[in-house]
């Protein structure tokens, strides 16, 4: 078992104020790979206080040296790709390809963009009208809080930009998840990354995301987690005024219209569900079919749920693994049953675990059908393999259906009539609407309407969450 008690500050690694040890539990054996230290305000203390003096001068660097410095990141960590990848198959349960062609690839896509996009910003421009300069400046100390799910990906979306800005930071990772974390910390340290620019305290959410979210002397917190969790976050950081980025949960519509083409379109659809277990937050969760090819689309999609191979993370190919831990498979069964007792249908799936894999938190993937837009699983983020799919007769009906919830973080269409695609997709209050399977694209930006956050994440976007703008007049 991995001894990964220390935290990194100012530039090395150093033990907890006070120990407080915690198991990393490899999901596919219920068996602890890893032993952390949870860590408490005065180790946030620490690391604040480390990132305080630091941003004195990595404030007044130049874009030229922290280019460099992101460059050499990239380099070293595509180099350590293959450490990535068995760390976030180990803490989370990635399947090895998912892990090596997702997961991983994630963390250098962000850091690229955002070296593009540093290279490309201007930091210092006149007013509209002129007699003023408009300047944009790092914010300052920043608290990043990441998830489980995508562990380096989002730990990517907030560390790179933050670093390009300028901005010094404390990074708590998830406490289920963290040794892609600890990983990347030794990939900026081997980078050369200025003592105390980058700390990273474990930790979880009462020890060191509450104090912070409420520290003083930290001037942004960006979080990604649940939209409980990033109220808490708010709330935590009013009383000093601080800047908090927020990306949380989702509950995202898949219109799907009659002149898609219907197999290709289930099947994305049914795949786009259950990819990473349904572990993300702008998973296509719930599937709005046109009446008139209802029918058949349950069907296809019945067949394809059934042909998903669910399997050992350690095994390649293109099955999917467990969810992350005990917590999170009870919770998706306690969906599955309030499921249950909607008047939908069960068309495949159910509760408890696939057959032959009794050890392991493995999830049936599983399919409801003729479920109305106000039952549980349809309003409710499971966050696991688990479809919901919905009948609707015009295209009017579909997006009051698609906007009919809380959440806005992404929409899928599916539709074989571009202009259809186009003037639906402007009505969707979505903040990333994704048209006939299109993927993720690291340029552009990634963030939510309503209960599903604010600010915006990848590229120029992110850049610029972690800049003031400052107006000088003379």
């Amino acid at each position: 078992m991995l001894d990964k008690r220390q935290f990194y500050i100012d530039g090395q690694w150093v033990d907890p104020v006070e120990g407080k040890d915690f198991e990393v539990i490899n999901p596919a054996t219920e068996q602890p790979v890893a032993v952390i230290s949870l860590g408490s305000s005065s180790d946030l203390d620490k690391a604040v206080a480390a990132a305080k003096v630091a941003f004195e001068t990595w404030s007044e660097t130049s874009v030229e040296d922290r280019a460099a410095l992101i460059e050499r990141v990239i380099e070293i960590y595509e180099r350590r790709s293959a450490e990535m990848d068995d760390a976030i198959r180990l803490e989370m349960g990635a399947p090895a390809k998912f892990a090596r062609e997702q997961q991983t690839p994630a963390g250098s896509g962000h850091f690229q963009a955002t070296l593009e996009a540093l290279k490309a910003h201007e930091w210092e421009r006149p007013s509209p009208r002129g007699g003023s300069t408009l300047r944009n400046e790092p914010i300052g100390v920043c608290g990043l809080i990441t998830p489980w799910n995508w562990p380096i990906n989002q730990i990517a979306a907030k560390v790179a930009p933050a670093l390009a800005a300028g901005c010094t930071m404390v990074l708590k990772p998830s406490e289920v998840a963290p040794l892609s974390a600890m990983l990347f910390a030794e990939i900026l340290h081997e980078a050369g990354c200025p003592a105390g620019v980058f700390n990273l305290v474990n930790g979880d959410g009462l020890g060191v995301g509450a104090p912070m979210s409420s520290h003083p002397d930290i001037d942004m917190v960006s979080f990604t987690g649940s939209t409980r969790a990033g109220t808490s976050v708010s709330q935590n950081a009013a009383p000093t005024v601080k800047r908090v980025a927020l990306e949380l949960g989702g509950k995202s519509a898949n219109l799907l219209f009659a002149d898609a083409d219907l197999e290709t379109a289930v099947r994305t659809s049914v795949e786009g569900c259950f990819s990473n277990s349904g572990q993300s937050c702008d998973a296509p969760t719930r599937l709005l079919v046109e009446r008139s090819v209802y029918d058949e689309a349950v069907t296809l999609a019945k067949r394809f749920a059934e042909e998903t191979e669910v399997g050992n993370p350690e095994k390649d190919g293109d099955h999917i693994g467990p969810v992350v831990s005990q917590l999170q498979y009870d919770r998706i069964q306690g969906h599955i049953e309030a499921g249950l007792k909607d008047d939908n249908k069960l068309i495949t799936g159910g509760p408890g675990k696939p057959e032959g894999l009794e050890t392991g938190y493995y999830v049936r993937p599983t399919i409801f059908a003729d479920v109305s837009n106000d039952m549980h699983v349809a309003r409710e983020e499971i966050f696991g393999p688990v479809l919901a799919i919905l009948p609707f007769e015009t295209e009017e009906e579909a997006i009051r259906i698609a906007n009919d919830t809380p959440y806005g973080l992404a929409a899928y269409i599916q539709t074989g009539d571009p202009e259809r695609a186009n003037r639906v997709a402007r009505k969707l209050r979505a903040g990333n609407v994704y048209i006939n399977g299109a993927g993720i694209d690291y340029d552009v930006p990634f963030g939510g309407y309503k209960q599903s956050g604010n600010g915006r994440e990848f590229g120029q976007f992110g850049l610029e969450d972690f800049l003031e703008l400052k107006a000088i007049t003379a």
